[in-house]
């Protein structure tokens, strides 16, 4: 398949149009539209429905989406491959939720490859679903996240728990229901604990998806918010936040990763983050 064609279709999904796509590409929008008609022509389905205002996709393109990230995504995962330097043996493909790279992989991927220098190490940050079809599609070697989906043929570990308090900028704040009381999406799990703990809760004012936002928002702005213990600590200690007496959310983290015919290299790093967690390197 034209790797070009699958790089055009992917960037016309994203503008949601031929006109901005050919733009973002610097080609012509007959380009693009030629590359798109010899896709479609090859796969034997319509892939965008045309439109005045721009184009959407049909059935057919909205399940081919995943398999050309995944197409482009092995392309560059080869040439990275092979441009790698001699003297590396293998190379390990690790991914992970944004919030759990700043807790666990940084730590440890310092450690490991000063142990492993003969092992390249790739990382990759995305979202749980995507990172688990990257895990299936065989891209990645092994995945820390929250809380994994369970499929036949893979394993789950968990490596630590995190601990979620609410702290504020000040001591004296009331916490839920307060207007500048800030929810931070730490997944469906704590949406329903903190439901749970807080039924009088009607919503917040500002709410994040990301516990860097919210916690950057929390220093910037004041309010309160749960925030990982472990993060908040450094800003207790400074008398810039206050832990709040509330009810704490206990968030386990794991590794994901075959059951079977895994690499040597996969191993061995499987076998350092299991020891890093036990030694409380990764915290």
């Amino acid at each position: 398949m034209d790797m070009d064609q699958v790089r055009t279709f992917l960037e016309v999904v994203e503008a949601g149009s031929f006109i901005r796509a050919a733009e973002s590409l610097n080609v012509t929008q007959s380009t693009v539209s030629a590359r798109i008609k010899e896709l479609e022509t090859r796969l034997g389905q319509p892939l965008f429905v045309r439109r005045k205002s721009g184009v959407t996709l049909t059935v057919a393109g909205k399940r081919f989406q995943p398999h050309a990230a995944t197409l482009l995504h092995v392309l560059q995962q080869a040439r990275q491959d092979i441009a790698l330097p001699a003297d590396m043996r293998a190379v390990l493909n690790v991914g992970a939720q944004f919030s759990l790279w700043d807790r666990i992989l940084l730590q440890w991927v310092g450690a490991f490859r000063a142990r492993r220098p003969d092992v390249a190490v790739r990382a990759e940050v995305g979202t749980p679903d995507s990172l688990m079809r990257h895990l299936a599609d065989g891209l990645l070697d092994f995945v820390v996240m929250y809380a994994p989906e369970a499929r036949p043929g893979f394993r789950i570990e968990k490596i630590l728990d995190e601990t979620l308090i609410m702290v504020a900028s000040r001591a004296d704040h009331p916490g839920p229901g307060a207007a500048d009381y800030i929810f931070i999406d730490w997944g469906p799990d704590f949406d329903a604990w903190h439901s749970d703990q807080f039924p009088q809760y009607n919503g917040a004012g500002l709410h994040v998806s990301l516990g860097a936002l919210g916690f950057r928002h929390i220093q910037d702005n004041g309010g309160a918010g749960y925030l990982p213990a472990r993060l908040a600590a450094p800003e207790i200690s400074a008398r810039r936040l206050f832990p709040l007496r509330a009810p704490q959310f206990v968030r386990p983290a794991h590794v994901i990763f075959p059951a079977e015919g895994l690499s040597e290299s996969t191993l061995a790093a499987l076998a350092s983050l299991r020891e890093a967690a036990a030694a409380g390197i990764v915290t």
